[in-house]
């Protein structure tokens, strides 16, 4: 057992290892097991020696670790993450704004970073938690260690964590704020960074997308990603722009959804969360996409839904992924709600509700439409495996669909490529009977 604590260097009487040995959740006793547990206002945490950063939760809850990437604090809430692989995309994931991202896979980083991977040019989590320290990296298309690349784009995160322990604390309590600090001289007021993380506001009421929104309309035409293509340098296709012009209300667009619209042959306009119906509607798009984002649905609702309507009502056809699944139900009448834990990861099963045949899916959300709030003109066409909430529904009649996962991570890895086609082909048929 020793062995195992001084193989992470983790000391053993100051660290989150009990909880890993537990078999069942009846066995753990909340705030109570081992050092990050002792209930805060009993007693502060000793300071393990070499620690160079610190977990602090709202609660009080105390994990030391060791610091990478760059110097500083920063607070979040602290969510996990499932997923075995596509580190560097998670962590660029604009969904993940506000967010500390607490890594359940031990080895994060063992592949390096590359200039591909990147969802959006700079990291949009606020830091990362991991359990192993950070190896150099061990794959052909690394081209910065991935230590190296969190301090040159200014992340901040913590290794040596007991992950297990953590997720199994957010399983049991639901999202809570954190605080990481980060400092080599290993100075840490831990009633101070409690006050901090106490203090952060909640992910309820906020409204991230227009943080995360461009500025400004802009054009895309990079396609996907192929597999030892020798057409482009780095691998990814030039699109071949064909008759039919997509917009996409960028709420924190991922780019290899816009890689996916932009595959189909379509032309794809980005325009930013705030533009009106009428100046969408003056580009003349054959379809509208509305893409994920972070923050509460309901708080970018108040500027989106209007939006939305204003499309629904020109019957254009109208695809949304994630967050714009959420704000298209809203503008539908619907509500949603903040989930205890969200989905986040890269195995979760969605059942097509239609054909029966199981999805397994990429997720990332916090927040989830209220059940038996769609209106009755909406077909629920998705549903979660996991825990039965609404993954897709569809308006047949007005060419609308929308899904809550991400086809275009591909986990399985192709099965969600269909709902990029299925746009295409509405769009296809709808301006085949307005030309009649």
């Amino acid at each position: 057992m020793l062995s195992l604590y001084n193989d992470y260097r983790v000391d053993q009487h100051a660290s989150l290892a009990y909880p890993t040995l537990l078999l069942s959740l009846e066995d753990y006793t909340p705030m109570s097991d081992a050092k990050a547990t002792v209930p805060f206002e009993k007693r502060q945490v000793e300071q393990p020696t070499g620690a160079t950063a610190v977990l602090v939760l709202s609660d009080g809850t105390v994990f030391w670790g060791y610091g990478v990437g760059l110097e500083n604090d920063v607070v979040g809430e602290v969510c996990f993450n499932t997923s075995m692989t596509g580190y560097q995309e998670i962590i660029t994931d604009p969904s993940y704004a506000g967010q500390i991202i607490t890594f359940t896979f031990p080895h994060v980083g063992n592949v390096g970073t590359n200039l591909s991977d990147l969802e959006r040019h700079a990291p949009a989590a606020a830091g990362i938690i991991v359990r192993s320290d950070i190896s150099p990296p061990s794959n052909y298309r690394a081209t910065e260690d991935f230590s190296v690349w969190l301090a040159n784009v200014g992340l901040t995160g913590i290794t040596g964590v007991d992950t297990r322990n953590l997720t199994r604390r957010i399983r049991q309590f639901g999202a809570t704020n954190g605080i990481i600090s980060f400092s080599s001289r290993k100075d840490f007021d831990i009633d101070e960074l409690k006050l901090r993380a106490n203090q952060h506001p909640s992910l309820s009421g906020k409204d991230l997308a227009s943080v995360v929104s461009p500025k400004e309309l802009t054009e895309w035409s990079i396609g996907t990603w192929t597999f030892g293509s020798k057409v482009t340098e780095d691998g990814f296709n030039h699109t071949v722009q064909k008759d039919y012009h997509i917009v996409a209300i960028d709420y924190g667009a991922k780019r290899n959804i816009l890689r996916n619209l932009a595959q189909l042959g379509a032309k794809v306009t980005i325009v930013p969360s705030n533009m009106d119906a009428d100046t969408i509607l003056k580009l003349q798009p054959d379809g509208v996409f509305l893409s994920n984002g972070p923050g509460d649905p309901a708080a970018t609702g108040a500027y989106a839904v209007p939006i939305i309507k204003g499309l629904l009502d020109s019957n254009t056809p109208i695809f949304g992924i994630c967050l714009g699944h959420q704000l298209l139900s809203l503008a539908l009448g619907a509500k949603t709600e903040k989930m205890k834990n969200g989905h986040r990861g890269g195995n979760h099963p969605v059942k097509q509700i239609e054909t029966g045949k199981i999805e397994i899916t990429s997720q990332n959300h916090g927040f989830v439409i209220s059940e038996n709030t769609l209106p009755p003109s909406t077909t629920i066409t998705h549903r979660s495996l996991f825990d039965g909430s609404i993954e897709g529904f569809k308006i047949a009649e007005k060419n609308v669909f929308s899904v809550q996962y991400h086809p275009e991570a591909s986990p399985g890895p192709t099965e969600g490529d269909y709902l990029f086609r299925q746009f295409l082909k509405i769009i296809k048929e709808a301006r085949s009977s307005n030309n009649a």
